[in-house]
């Protein structure tokens, strides 16, 4: 790619977050295809991606497709399907892949990329997501939060060239993006900070802020964090220091925020729980880690899955 030029992007899943760093690049030039549900990308066709951000309100001209096919010329593919979709949707975008196309899983969880590689023979690039955003209606995206990347790579995965390209096409179009030199454990610390807010923030039908400033459930998400820390350190993950802490602070930032399962439990979906507490309950069984505050968060939020499902 040249350096002034613009790579081709597909989002592969163009939920909120694929909308919003999707229309975050298109905004800023960059050619982008958004591939969706029907629902919403026949509404991006007819009216636009409707962008009210923290900075910005703005009406976005961008193409949407239900159909994967239009992944064919993309240099970058920002894959974004919820995880439990992985590798269903890996499957069916291998074949639209070129061998030169950047694939960059921007998702939830720990374990997305080797799900990847192992469903579809992709080698993608892991990113660390932080942003507050949400759809209102289709085609209309709400950015309350933050909105920054961290990327890197795993052995054997992108090359630091790679990284440094994809870190500068995100800074080009106003989106924080920076290359980490421990990947796993940026992933893990995210992973961990969702496992303290997402199933609260559903069960609880809170925000961010008041549920860190409530002493009650500010000691819940104290257990959650120090549970997970355990069964991390027990995987051999290198964690930094003062986890709780950051854990707490990121209310800080995305005191109005509420959880992406707070959000799917409101629209009667499915949520990826079993992805974040319920994979530190699994992980933990099998290292001998006792985690039942997870436990226990997990499991109401199925219950509450089950009787909220559409």
């Amino acid at each position: 790619m040249e350096q002034d030029a613009w790579p081709r992007v597909a989002v592969m899943g163009a939920g909120a977050v694929g909308c919003y760093f999707g229309g975050m690049l298109a905004r800023a030039g960059a050619p982008v295809r958004l591939i969706g549900r029907a629902r919403h990308t026949e509404a991006i066709q007819r009216d636009g991606l409707w962008l009210e951000s923290l900075h910005f309100r703005q009406q976005i001209s961008i193409a949407a497709s239900s159909d994967v096919s239009a992944a064919r010329d993309a240099d970058i593919v920002l894959f974004c399907v919820k995880t439990y979709d992985t590798e269903e949707a890996a499957q069916v975008l291998a074949p639209h892949l070129r061998p030169s196309t950047l694939v960059l899983s921007l998702q939830n969880g720990v374990d997305n990329v080797e799900r990847i590689r192992s469903a579809a023979k992709i080698e993608a690039i892991p990113a660390v997501v932080y942003v507050a955003v949400a759809i209102g209606a289709p085609a209309r995206i709400r950015h309350s939060g933050r909105g920054d990347l961290i990327i890197g790579g795993l052995p054997e995965s992108a090359c630091r060239h790679e990284l440094t390209t994809i870190a500068a096409l995100f800074e080009r179009a106003s989106i924080p993006c920076r290359v980490s030199g421990n990947i796993e454990a940026d992933l893990w610390t995210k992973m961990i900070i969702n496992c303290a807010y997402n199933a609260i923030s559903a069960l609880g039908h809170s925000q961010y802020g008041p549920i860190v400033q409530n002493p009650w459930t500010r000691g819940v998400m104290t257990q959650v964090t120090e549970e997970a820390i355990a069964v991390a350190c027990a995987a051999g993950v290198r964690l930094p220091e003062g986890v709780v802490e950051a854990v707490l602070k990121l209310a800080d930032t995305m005191s109005g925020a509420t959880s992406s399962t707070a959000q799917d439990i409101a629209h009667g979906s499915r949520t990826e729980i079993d992805s974040l507490n319920g994979y530190v309950v699994r992980l933990g069984a099998r290292l001998g880690v006792a985690t039942p505050v997870n436990q226990t968060l997990h499991g109401l939020v199925k219950l509450l899955e089950e009787s909220t499902k559409m």
